[in-house]
């Protein structure tokens, strides 16, 4: 199964969060700078399509609820390849987010930079940086997974707690579970990614 050590791209605790310029699903463009005024950011690979990121929208947009108002913000990006699934491109984005109620940034990485700078693997997957836009959390929302009442450990909660008060994470990286991101040389076809 792959991990994270596997993936020489991935970002290690500590890194700085690469900048980005994409378009969201509220009409903006949006970079790294757009969420300078916010102690924390959160980065989520996202997607329509995943039954993982299904089972995890009314977690994120309770996060976000949550969060906001003590300055944390969340900001979803979908990379995959809409040729491969057409619910993933920009208008079905903007069509689920409305039908959702997301109240977070939902962006569209249509050319795939911003993923593999990243060094994403799968939807859902959560990176939280501090103040100073390091790395401090990479992972899982949390360890429901598909079953949100299942869930014992809720570790993007806890991340962005300990980032909030300046301090270290507990578990700073986690066992992530969703889909494969469709990068557009692939082959049309589902896979399921354990990443830790």
């Amino acid at each position: 199964m792959p991990t994270y050590s596997d993936a020489k791209l991935a970002l290690k605790t500590g890194a700085i969060a690469p900048d980005f310029s994409l378009p969201g699903t509220d009409g903006k463009t949006h970079s790294l700078g757009s969420f300078k005024h916010k102690p924390v950011l959160v980065i989520c690979f996202s997607c329509n399509h995943c039954p993982y990121v299904q089972a995890a929208e009314e977690r994120m947009v309770a996060f976000q609820r949550d969060f906001g108002p003590k300055g944390v913000q969340l900001v979803c990006i979908n990379p995959n390849d809409e040729k491969v699934y057409p619910e993933d491109s920009f208008g079905g984005m903007k069509q689920r987010a409305n039908a959702r109620g997301f109240n977070f940034t939902y962006l569209r990485d249509e050319s795939q930079s911003v993923a593999r700078a990243y060094g994403a693997q799968c939807t859902p997957e959560f990176f939280v940086f501090d103040k100073g836009r390091k790395l401090v959390y990479h992972g899982r929302i949390d360890d429901g997974y598909k079953e949100a009442g299942k869930a014992k450990r809720h570790d993007l909660r806890e991340a962005a707690e300990a980032a909030l008060a300046g301090k270290p994470v507990a578990e700073p990286v986690t066992m992530a579970m969703g889909c494969s991101i469709k990068w557009k040389a692939e082959q049309p076809g589902d896979s399921l990614l354990r990443l830790h």
